[in-house]
């Protein structure tokens, strides 16, 4: 004998527990994709004059080159002074040529010597914020009071909430065009079905909100990072002339459609799959005029006009990730988007057709097995798309098996495929359980139940019974269909004919509390017969762990799409020399140190040149006391150590050239990587200290 049921209270507990999942879930997803700024889709590959250089004289213009296109006004590029001041010209200038996407701002002649800041800030082709700063000097350098933000673009509170907008739009666009997809083309009686109604309906709200949500986000999300702007009118009129701002507003116009499309799905097409009543009928009444046949037409004509308009809808809504986001820019845009349109859907109709099933299998009638078959296949059809349109997606933000395991993208990629892998999995299971299903029986009201109906006792028990189902183990057999459940029985006499209805009471209170016994006997009679049936249960159990590993699934793909790409981020490295965009450039290190005895405070500045591995690198080393003035002390040491590699110490005795100045020629670091700087600094005959700090040498 197998026993099988579910254990007391536990429909509360997986409520919980989807519930936990979605949360944990969208928070995981708002904290990678959104509390840490959104990696650089745009990265900048190269600047004139060049980040940590020193030029002979002031130059006329500061220009930036990035790796794809970026949008940029009159305030994207700051440059100040030693001072802090803004000096550049407050125009952007558009240097962009063929292939290459350059943008700079004018300087003014006669500038002083001096480090001066270049601090700029610019929206990638895919919607994601950008920023940075860095330096380079006129004649010498100096010390510089230039105040930056140490706040990226896209971080902080703004980008958290922006980013857990951005998972629970992916997920409300899922159980909206996949929920409704399960009813029009899988379980069109799931229309009647209250828990399938809820999912699909708060999918469009979470949808719709999080839209909404965006939309004002997106002015301190690519700006000030203040979350007071989102009440920045003019602010918002700026973004409604960008393109996700547009991709926004578009998806808020397809969501108003979508909502007519809703209300049609579970208004007249649901009354569409009331079974017909069988009976005596008022020939003059309007069900007189109904005829079998036309229902039928009637019904498939719903259909048909619900699954083109529904098909319409959905594409829409995903063409405003596409047009937006990593498809819209890059390599082969033309066939990016229409192929990210595909693979939205695919994932859609699987997922949200999933999330459906599992609240039919839980909190709904027993699921037909036509049903879940019928979706089983087009589950199967959803995954052969996703498959095409990853193949070509992973290839095009991806392009070469090394940037697999060497990019943040790749890694995370992989996972997303180890996740699929996982849900195909199973998904198998499932499609085993869907195998040994057999149809729904709908079973008849027996005189039990009509007795029961009279007898406000035994009705009061079945009610509580319904608000907990299944507190009590069903047993069947190891193999064949499941049981007919025990009758409840009555206090009448066995021979008393038990099938005539209870009069009707002339109370309306009291009619109303009989009709709601009733109710509650049948829902606790069809739940018994749903947990007495192993194959659903087997069904149920797996169809909920496709469920749960989807949740995590949708997670990596948010924090995936705000990764950047791959190929984008191999071309930066091939730009320079196979290293990031901030190493083979000079490395100018600001060490304070204070050795404790009188006189022991002061600041050393240290300038690496050109900071290269395998050449001959020039070390420049400049004392000064806390009022910046040039200042000697008896003795310095630099060491450079490569813990990685087991490297070093190498120790540099710079030469004293000057008040305050100490030069090294010639100093050799055999390896790229992050070599540990120690700085031994002594003041007197028993005071020094020695100061350690990385740099990173390409």
């Amino acid at each position: 004998m197998v026993t099988t049921g579910l254990r007391p209270r536990r429909s509360a507990a997986l409520r919980l527990l989807v519930v936990a999942v979605a949360l944990a879930g969208a928070l995981f997803g708002g904290l990678l994709g959104g509390a840490a700024p959104a990696s650089a889709h745009a990265a900048l590959t190269g600047s004139t004059p060049a980040e940590g250089s020193v030029v002979d004289q002031a130059p006329e213009q500061v220009a930036l080159t990035f790796s794809e296109g970026v949008a940029m006004g009159d305030d994207s590029i700051r440059v100040l002074d030693p001072k802090g001041k803004r000096v550049d010209r407050g125009k952007l200038r558009n240097l962009c040529s063929a292939g290459t996407v350059k943008y700079g701002t004018g300087l003014p002649p006669g500038l002083g010597d001096g480090t001066y800041t270049v601090a700029w800030q610019a929206v990638s082709a895919d919607s994601h914020p950008v920023s940075g700063a860095f330096t380079f000097s006129i004649g010498a350098p100096s010390k510089t009071t230039a105040p930056v933000a140490q706040q990226e673009a896209g971080g902080g509170l703004v980008g958290a909430l922006y980013g857990i907008a951005r998972a629970l739009a992916y997920a409300g666009f899922v159980l909206l065009a996949g929920g409704a997809a399960f009813v029009v083309a899988c379980r069109p009686a799931a229309a009647r079905v209250r828990s399938v109604q809820r999912l699909v309906v708060q999918g469009w709200a979470v949808l719709t909100g999080t839209t909404v949500a965006m939309l004002l986000l997106r002015t301190p999300y690519t700006g000030s990072g203040d979350l007071s702007d989102v009440f920045d009118l003019g602010g918002l009129q700026q973004v409604l002339i960008t393109k996700p701002g547009a991709a926004l507003v578009s998806r808020l116009l397809l969501l108003a459609a979508a909502a007519l499309f809703v209300a049609v799905l579970f208004g007249a097409y649901a009354r569409a799959q009331e079974p017909r009543q069988d009976g005596p009928e008022d020939p003059e009444g309007p069900d007189a005029a109904k005829d079998p046949a036309e229902e039928a037409r009637r019904r498939k004509d719903l259909s048909f006009g619900l699954g083109i308009g529904g098909v319409i809808v959905a594409t829409g809504l995903a063409a405003t990730w596409a047009m937006a986001e990593h498809a819209s820019t890059g390599l082969q845009p033309a066939i990016a988007m229409p192929v990210d349109v595909l693979h939205l859907l695919a994932v859609a109709t699987w997922l949200g057709g999933l999330a459906a099933l599992v609240v039919s299998l839980y909190w709904g009638p027993p699921v037909e097995r036509t049903a879940v078959r019928r979706f089983s296949r087009i589950a199967f059809g959803s995954v052969l798309v996703l498959v095409a349109t990853g193949l070509y997606q992973s290839w095009r933000q991806v392009g070469t098996w090394t940037a697999l395991t060497g990019t943040t993208y790749g890694r995370l990629l992989l996972l997303k495929v180890g996740l699929v892998a996982v849900l195909v999995g199973i998904a198998w299971f499932s499609r085993r359980w869907t195998a040994r299903l057999t149809e729904v029986r709908t079973p008849e009201p027996d005189a039990a139940e009509a007795a029961e109906a009279a007898d406000p006792a035994v009705a009061g028990r079945a009610d509580e019974e319904a608000d907990a189902p299944s507190e009590k183990a069903v047993t069947v057999p190891a193999a064949g269909p499941a049981p007919e459940p025990p009758a409840v029985p009555t206090a009448e006499p066995a021979t008393e004919p038990p099938a005539a209805p209870a009069p009707e009471p002339d109370d309306p209170a009291r009619a109303a509390q009989l009709a709601r016994q009733q109710a509650a006997l049948r829902t606790a009679r069809s739940k018994r017969l749903r947990d007495a049936d192993p194959e659903r249960l087997g069904l149920r159990r797996s169809v909920l762990a496709e469920a749960s590993v989807a949740v995590v699934l949708l997670v990596v793909t948010t924090v995936l799409t705000a990764t950047e790409p791959a190929r984008t981020e191999e071309a930066v490295k091939a730009v320079s020399g196979g290293q990031s965009a901030t190493v083979n450039q000079p490395q100018v290190l600001t060490v304070p140190f204070d050795t404790g005895g009188p006189g022991g405070k002061g600041t050393a500045r240290i300038d690496l040149d050109p900071g290269r591995s395998g050449n001959a690198n020039e070390l420049r080393l400049r004392i000064s006391d806390p009022k910046g003035r040039a200042k000697d002390v008896p003795e310095v040491k630099i060491e450079f150590t490569l813990r990685a590699k087991k490297l070093g110490p190498l120790t540099v005795v710079p030469r004293h050239t000057g008040k305050g100045h100490w030069r090294a020629s010639g100093v050799l670091l055999p390896v790229p990587g992050r070599w540990q700087l120690s700085l031994l600094v002594r003041t007197s005959d028993i005071d020094q200290v020695t100061e350690f700090r990385n740099v990173k040498i390409g």
